[in-house]
């Protein structure tokens, strides 16, 4: 504190940082990328932990018996399903009735903006079924969730069948202190949706038309939603990434993890198996993947399984998918049942809600994680360029000789701007009927091209309106403007790195070097092309094919370009069904953003 209170060693500091500005910057911003490579590496992520003492063993003796119960129950619904065409609601309620359940149904309606053209759904009917069994050991305070999601055809009916047997098994026991919700859910986000809004008794989205919640239990302290794809299972793929980047506390994730090892089941993340040679290269690079993957899926805001839905009213969730692969090991259905019951004995022991472990954290495996302490050095180097940039436009603007131009200079770029961010927020859905009687394409095409026509326009509104106040285009002017600019990215990518540090992380590597090097005086081309690359909608699209890459399924350019089409769409509607904050984010802040650095290299 002493070296900055003194003038004259404040002064030396300024001089010495103004004279090395861009290498302190390229510095900063390579350090950011490689804290972030290196968080893949042990030192940096450390092995996982059980934190909360009620589950920190596994030495519960799972006894449930119903394999074959559960594949004859899978049979029957799917058989009931087909003969049916949709949810079989009648045989659902008449074999939870028989299991001794207190079974509800829930119908639920809704329109949606605009047609969802991969599904193939615009008014949307469903019905939920849940059956209550309650705890003959508490006075129903709490409950347990086990969902199963209703997918159209035969997929997924070996996961109502487990689910089934596992109700018929948990009735008979006596040492349950939480009661536990069984509940299949139609139209899968739609309809957990509903059903979590009606029992909550909320409105969230505000759309929504349900009958409500006829039965309620107590309040639930966890869910595990559960995802079958064949009689055999190989393995398990465990999702996490919830709606706007929320995580389930990792002691969740730990406990499903520790019942797999347990009964011997292979358990992925991002569909990856974990290694064992952390000290090789292959093994890092394999870790990497798995890290890139959840970022990617992180920050974009979509909840990966029904699960993610959960987290936004506190509840501890995960999702559990049933891979049936290559691999020759194969388990059974009173083994996957067991791993169920196991995790669901040790859930009924907690005294509180899950709480001691992270909720801020990155998975290179299931055995590892990056706390948020480790990873926000690596956001924290990149704004350190925006801050040396920030301080090298303060001394320009006091060694520059023109008079100051007035705030009202800065006000048209600004107005124009974030006109343009509002009109790309609401324009496209509530043109879509205009677009259609004009041109010759469908309501959701319509979205789509109206969301790129604005986004695209955007870009020659602004560039000029500096002009409309003398004083406007001078120097001093240019130099003002970005430092607002500068001010306003750092804000908004450090507010966004607090919530969602992927989506934080991915626009600050992108736009950080763009807006640093951004100024109306260099070679226009080159700081052209480079302000277009960092824009959200081409980070949008690198990310698409960065994804497939690391699925190890590479998109051609007409296959990304059509995945990049159905991202747009899918944000739109993921923004207006379930209240994802990813869309309105990058139109209202980061989309205005980027406008005025174009406007600052547009100054004349």
């Amino acid at each position: 504190m002493g070296l900055l209170s003194d003038p004259h060693c404040r002064r030396a500091l300024s001089r010495l940082v103004v004279r090395l500005n861009t290498p302190l910057c390229v510095l900063s911003y390579v350090a950011g990328l490689g804290w972030f490579l290196a968080m893949a590496l042990p030192p940096l992520a450390p092995r996982t932990y059980m934190s909360e003492n009620a589950m920190g063993s596994t030495m519960v003796e799972e006894q449930f018996p119903h394999g074959e119960r559960a594949l004859a129950y899978g049979r029957d619904f799917a058989a009931q399903k087909k003969k049916a065409g949709g949810i079989p609601v009648a045989w659902l309620e008449k074999t939870m009735w028989g299991l001794g359940l207190e079974v509800y149904k829930q119908p639920f309606a809704r329109t949606l903006p605009f047609p969802d053209e991969s599904r193939e759904r615009y008014m949307v009917k469903g019905t939920n079924i849940y059956g209550i069994l309650r705890a003959p050991r508490a006075a129903s305070t709490e409950s347990l969730v086990l969902s199963v999601p209703c997918s159209e055809g035969t997929q997924n009916s070996q996961a109502v069948g487990l689910m089934l047997a596992l109700a018929a098994y948990f009735r008979g026991q006596i040492y349950w202190a939480k009661d536990i919700i069984f509940l299949v859910n139609e139209h899968d986000l739609l309809g957990m949706e509903a059903w979590l809004e009606a029992y909550h008794d909320v409105n969230v989205t505000g759309k929504m038309q349900s009958s409500g919640a006829l039965g309620r239990a107590g309040a639930i302290q966890a869910a595990v939603a559960l995802e079958l794809s064949s009689d055999v299972v190989t393995s398990f793929d465990v999702a996490v990434e919830g709606l706007n980047g929320q995580l389930p506390n990792l002691d969740l994730v730990n406990l499903f993890h520790a019942f797999c090892q347990k009964n011997g089941l292979l358990c992925t993340i991002q569909g990856k198996l974990q290694r064992s040679d952390w000290d090789t290269l292959p093994a890092y690079a394999h870790s990497l993947q798995t890290l890139l993957l959840m970022v990617l899926k992180q920050g974009s805001g979509r909840p990966q399984g029904d699960h993610g839905l959960f987290l936004r009213y506190h509840i501890e969730a995960i999702t559990v998918r049933g891979i049936n692969s290559f691999r020759q090991y194969k388990y059974d259905m009173t083994t996957v049942g067991k791993t169920l019951e196991g995790m669901f004995r040790k859930l009924n022991n907690l005294l509180e809600r899950l709480h001691q472990s992270y909720f801020f954290y990155l998975l290179p495996s299931l055995s590892r994680f990056v706390s948020i302490g480790v990873y926000m050095p690596a956001f924290g180097f990149l704004i350190l360029v925006l801050a040396l940039d920030l301080w090298m436009q303060l001394n320009k603007c006091e060694a520059a000789s023109e008079p100051r131009p007035g705030l009202l200079a800065l006000v048209p770029p600004l107005v124009v701007c974030h006109a343009a961010g509002l009109a790309l927020y609401l324009l496209p859905v509530l043109g879509q009927r205009v677009a259609t009687q004009h041109f010759p394409v469908s309501e959701a095409e319509a979205v789509v091209l109206t969301v790129i026509a604005i986004y695209v326009a955007g870009m020659a509104l602004p560039h000029s309106a500096h002009r409309a106040l003398p004083g406007g285009g001078s120097d001093r002017g240019w130099m003002t403007l970005k430092l607002l600019a500068l001010l306003y990215l750092a804000a908004q990518l450090s507010c966004a790195a607090l919530l969602n540090f992927s989506l934080g992380f991915l626009l600050a590597a992108t736009m950080v070097p763009a807006a640093a090097a951004v100024r109306p005086t260099g070679p226009r081309p080159v700081l052209a092309a480079l302000l277009v690359l960092s824009t959200p909608a081409v980070t949008l699209l690198l990310g698409i094919f960065l994804h497939r890459e690391l699925e190890e399924r590479p998109a051609g350019l007409a296959e990304g370009w059509q995945l990049f089409l159905q991202a747009l769409a899918e944000g739109l509607l993921q923004h207006h069904l379930y209240g994802a904050l990813p869309f309105p984010f990058l139109a209202l802040l980061t989309y205005p953003c980027w406008l005025l650095l174009w406007n600052v290299l547009c100054w004349k």
